[in-house]
């Protein structure tokens, strides 16, 4: 194939890929949205929807390692495909157990397991292959179109699920996400995952055990600093930025009791931020300093931390309070973008073609493993210590990590002409 057609290809790889995640992840957001009103209307308890949310995050935790391993030694479409098809086939399932049998708690619980395992797979592997669906330059659109599309179906899933719930039984929402999935399936299948495939400098990894494979991939890990201390810097801001995740609600609901309508506004207002920024991000030249651009981003994300639990200490009206919070959530999702976006870029660009589903799946591993020790922490907490303070605490911890692992020297190591500049250059 020719330049000029694996371009033309390149491009029907990112509007298809925008496409595709937009359907999918509305789908799956409806999906969820409809799971989680039924067990809480099921249940009455919170519990419940922690554990499912837990359950979640588990089969991710451990999947996700083997998920690179797989990729990096099998084709990634069928790895894709493959959990995809996955996918559609354990919703079908429930589907057909709640038409038999009505819909449980145990199945629910059952299918969540199964779907966090499958797409795992499917996750991982799309991660590991963006740099050989598009060509390098629009390597940064294809990330954006990304966020894009999970900002859209953020935005539409929970108003759609709304709009929904209540006047249809579940086995519409079960339905919806199965077609949504299918058509999802579909048009990844059409899409070339070798356009822009490198050939890998050796096939050792097929000789592997899988264990040895995944020694490998952190082997890789460590020899590179910058990669290093990007993987670590994920850990330790998914664990505390939890403290947002886990409180924020509770704050706005219970503490400041906010009208529940407005905040959800509040929420949407995260999506919109991140739906603004996939835009610019779109739309303009890769960054030229993405590390750089990162500890500036998460800094200031640190920083919104604090400020989450700012109006606890003062007397506001209900009214500020929203607007503040509104606020404090748009900034919250422009930032989670100009973070993700970069970091994907760069991973993308400079992980040899042969690690990089290990390392994704690393990626994967550690961010995931936080999320439920964060959850299960700060819900503990939150209920003995006041909010303001566990987000104080918090903000200033993640203000330390981000000094500490994106210090001057790993920035100039990534970017080693900002040293011989002796200056930081301004982003354009």
């Amino acid at each position: 194939m020719n330049e000029q057609a694996k371009l033309k290809k390149a491009t029907y790889h990112l509007y298809t890929f925008l496409v595709s995640k937009m359907i999918g992840s509305l789908g799956s957001h409806v999906y969820s949205f409809g799971i989680s009103m039924y067990i809480l209307s099921l249940t009455g308890s919170s519990l419940s929807f922690a554990f499912n949310i837990i359950l979640s995050y588990l089969p991710r935790t451990i999947m996700a390692p083997i998920a690179g391993i797989l990729g990096d030694r099998m084709s990634r479409k069928k790895l894709v495909l493959g959990g995809q098809a996955g996918v559609i086939l354990t919703v079908a399932t429930l589907l057909l157990y709640t038409q038999q049998f009505g819909l449980s708690l145990a199945a629910i619980y059952t299918a969540t397991v199964f779907n966090s395992i499958f797409s795992t797979f499917t996750s991982v592997a799309f991660s590991a292959s963006i740099a050989n669906l598009v060509d390098e330059t629009r390597i940064q659109k294809a990330m954006s179109f990304n966020q894009l599309a999970f900002s859209v179906s953020g935005i539409g899933g929970p108003i759609f699920g709304g709009m929904l719930f209540g006047f249809v039984s579940m086995e519409i929402f079960l339905s919806i996400f199965i077609i949504a999935s299918i058509i999802t399936l579909t048009l990844e299948a059409t899409m070339n995952f070798q356009l822009y495939k490198k050939q890998q400098a050796t096939t050792d990894s097929q000789k592997e055990t899988m264990f040895e494979s995944f020694k490998a991939g952190f082997r890789y890990v460590n020899k590179k600093p910058v990669i290093k201390a990007i993987l670590w810097t994920a850990l330790w801001l998914n664990l505390f930025f939890t403290s947002v995740n886990v409180g924020h609600n509770f704050i706005l609901l219970t503490l400041l009791q906010i009208d529940p309508k407005l905040i959800g506004i509040i929420e949407a207002g995260g999506a919109i931020g991140v739906f603004i920024t996939s835009i610019y991000f779109a739309s303009r030249s890769t960054v030229k300093f993405p590390l750089l651009l990162v500890k500036r981003s998460t800094f200031l994300m640190a920083l919104l931390v604090i400020f989450v639990g700012l109006p606890l200490f003062f007397d506001f009206s209900s009214m500020m309070n929203f607007i503040y919070y509104f606020i404090i959530m748009f900034i919250f999702g422009g930032l989670g973008v100009i973070t993700n976006t970069p970091i994907g870029v760069m991973m993308q660009t400079t992980i040899d073609e042969e690690y990089r589903g290990r390392v994704f799946g690393i990626v994967e591993m550690m961010a995931m493993s936080a999320m439920p020790i964060g959850t299960l922490a700060y819900g503990f907490l939150y209920d003995f210590v006041p909010a303001q303070y566990i987000l104080l605490v918090s903000g200033l911890i993640l203000i330390l990590i981000v000094i500490l692992l994106l210090r001057t020297s790993i920035i100039e190591m990534a970017h080693p002409e900002l040293k011989k500049a002796n200056a930081e250059p301004v982003i354009e």
